[in-house]
């Protein structure tokens, strides 16, 4: 497994261009003799094992796609790609889980299907939703599905895991602010869009702080501002973009009408014009919600390898975002994190001095070992449990 990770990790590839990690990915997995399908979500790969008598069909999910950074590490396996790197550990993900595959193979002790999905494009580009538009569920029919992610100052040898939120929803914005250009000396000659859109900005902090109900966690970030080209000019237009996040699907809708409202309202009163788009290019990610008996299984299976003293029932949810949530939202299952050990030495998810922990390796296989065979048990050990 270190050998593939380190592997991947010098060759990234980004958002549905992971043509060559799907080829190394599919090579394992026929290597190991099982059914290998390719080409759902552009790029996706998704290995079938069957065993013993037919039972539980259970899908395990890992991401492939790396981010647009480049990388500053200087070991030999940094990566080879120019501005691209594996700042996420999803190098580590797709390593674990062919580690899983490769094992179940040779000790196939459960009864029922297990699909192993290989995901592309999680970051920023939905590849989870792309391969369900492209029949994931209906030529891989899943009772439930499962999906891991390293965490950075999640101690080595841990999980945390929780049923409901785990992650928050995920969404884009884009307000275009419309005024009259003028000379920077004379403004009274046009209707200034800069000044519109600071007081815009400020407004929107007041969301909530002062439009939600202070048991319901949010954040709305305003992440670009464009505007002018010159030093003497006041620009007749500003674009602002930003993020909404929450872990209520019915915040999202509240969060994003009193954008609109304020953006309509402010505006108005500056004498310029206002537009508001929402998710671009279908941006948007829901809530990563961990349904309640696929939770207490994936809880089960990471007592099972670290010993409950190493399972955290109680983590708080992140505000980060995962588009393992359209997953969720078409079977039950869960979404756990697994300990990637300090995070000194900027060792932080989406950084350039990242790099996945490969001590952690066995325990994120091992997981998924024992989650197959504690869901896919026979009749007889099911009742047991």
């Amino acid at each position: 497994m270190r050998e593939w990770r380190r592997h991947l990790h010098q060759y990234p590839e980004t958002a549905f261009e992971e043509t060559q990690t799907a080829q190394f990915v599919a090579d394992r997995l026929t290597e190991f003799g099982l059914e290998v399908h390719r080409g759902l979500g552009k790029t996706g790969v998704v290995g079938t094992l069957r065993a013993g008598t037919p039972g539980k069909k259970i899908a395990l999910r890992a991401d492939m796609d790396a981010l647009f950074i480049q990388e500053h590490n200087g070991f030999a396996h940094r990566s080879r790609h120019d501005g691209k790197m594996h700042a996420c550990g999803h190098d580590g993900h797709t390593a674990m889980l062919l580690g899983a595959a490769c094992h179940l193979a040779k000790h196939p002790n459960f009864n029922g299907t297990v699909y192993f999905i290989f995901q592309p494009a999680e970051e920023c580009r939905a590849g989870a939703k792309e391969m369900i538009q492209d029949g994931l569920f209906s030529h891989f029919p899943a009772d439930c599905v499962f999906g891991m992610h390293n965490f950075p100052d999640i101690p080595t040898g841990h999980f945390a895991v929780k049923s409901g939120a785990m992650m928050a929803s995920f969404d884009c914005f884009e307000i275009i602010i419309k005024g009259e250009a003028t000379h920077a000396a004379m403004p009274h000659l046009g209707n200034d869009a800069i000044v519109a859109a600071a007081q815009l900005i400020t407004a929107l902090q007041t969301i909530v702080s002062r439009n939600l109900n202070p048991a319901d966690a949010a954040v709305v970030s305003i992440t670009q501002i464009h505007a002018g080209d010159t030093w003497n000019a006041i620009p007749d237009t500003v674009t602002l973009r930003g993020t909404l996040r929450c872990f209520k699907t019915s915040l999202q809708t509240e969060i994003a009408d009193r954008i609109q409202h304020l953006a309509t309202g402010i505006c108005a009163a500056f004498k310029v014009s206002v537009q508001a788009v929402f998710n671009p290019e279908n941006l948007g990610y829901p809530v990563t919600w961990n349904s309640e008996a696929e939770t207490a299984l994936a809880r089960q299976a990471a007592t099972a390898v670290v010993g409950m003293d190493c399972v955290d029932l109680h983590p708080v949810p992140s505000m980060g975002s995962e588009d393992f949530a359209f997953m969720l939202q078409e079977k039950p299952g869960c979404y756990l994190w697994i300990g990637n050990g300090p995070s000194a030495n900027s060792c932080l998810l989406h950084n350039p001095h990242y790099d996945f922990n490969d001590g952690i390796l066995p325990i994120g296989a091992a997981y998924w070992v024992k989650l197959v065979e504690t869901v896919c048990a026979d009749a007889e050990k099911q009742f047991s449990l």
